[in-house]
């Protein structure tokens, strides 16, 4: 009996602190332009960043969702609670003609570096967020060659393998929450002129373009980035995955007092939990 009412009481009153999931946008995949089968790369995850954040009644957050990165660009920033996760990088590409050779950029997960004749970099992961892309494969003899996975929140981008022509598979995302089963922020794979596909990493990272497929979209909400495509006239990289920013806490707490930006409600599993996949805002 007693244990109830104090149930009821705890019940009546507002959480002072929530749990927080903000992905940012993924990066793009990289499409190149030049007319010998080179691999663009993987495009990086957006940026993950887990934790609890403490929380004023009465007082208004402002909830931002970065969408996905297009072909060959960056994905976009998300941020909750004056925190901030980074756009995952884009893949690397070449111009027409090979006269420029773009390496994987910088980002929450860097994308993956161009396969090429010439060794292409994979960007830098941010610290906390995310992880470095791979390499693209050095082809300088081999008139075709694979680009370089993009990164993820718990993985660098793989490598392309030299000799194969195979693109390097996306780095693995996270799980959150812990036992959930669902990852976030896993990378692009990269495209290689191979019949083997290079997977993107678990956390909704698209796989890479081969000779036998095409590559796919980072998946929604989930901040993977997206397949990097060969030059063989049939298929082209593909966009990075919205971010999303999830606020969970016990279900004892009183509701958010208010919302904006239509957020998903839901109650299970002991948690109430808000899931924003655009711009919004949140009053407890």
């Amino acid at each position: 009996m007693f244990a109830s009412k104090n149930s009821f009481y705890t019940s009546q009153i507002k959480t002072n602190s929530v749990e927080y999931l903000i992905v940012a946008g993924g990066g793009g995949g990289g499409s190149t332009a030049n007319g010998s089968n080179e691999g663009g790369g993987g495009g990086g995850a957006g940026g993950m960043l887990t934790g609890t954040a403490s929380i004023t009644a009465a007082t208004s957050y402002t909830i931002v969702v970065g969408s996905g990165g297009p072909v060959n660009s960056n994905g976009n920033n998300s941020s909750a609670f004056s925190l901030t996760s980074i756009a995952g990088g884009r893949g690397g590409f070449h111009t027409s003609g090979g006269a420029t050779t773009s390496p994987g950029v910088a980002g929450g997960s860097g994308g993956g570096g161009t396969g090429y004749y010439g060794t292409s970099s994979g960007g830098a992961g941010t610290s906390g967020q995310g992880n470095q892309g791979g390499t693209g494969e050095n082809g300088k003899s081999l008139g075709s060659v694979g680009g370089g996975g993009g990164g993820g929140k718990s993985a660098v981008g793989a490598n392309g393998t030299e000799g194969t022509n195979r693109g390097g598979n996306g780095g693995d995302g996270a799980e959150w929450p812990t036992g959930s089963g669902t990852f976030y922020a896993g990378g692009g794979g990269g495209a290689g002129n191979s019949a083997t596909v290079a997977t993107g990493g678990s956390g909704g990272g698209g796989n890479g373009q081969s000779t036998t497929t095409a590559a796919t979209a980072g998946l929604v909400n989930t901040g993977g980035g997206g397949g990097g495509a060969i030059y063989n006239n049939t298929g082209t990289a593909t966009a990075g995955g919205y971010g999303v920013v999830i606020i969970r806490y016990p279900s004892i707490y009183t509701d958010a007092a208010s919302t904006t930006g239509s957020p998903t409600f839901s109650n299970t599993g002991g948690y109430k939990y808000y899931k924003f996949t655009g711009l919004g805002s949140i009053t407890f």
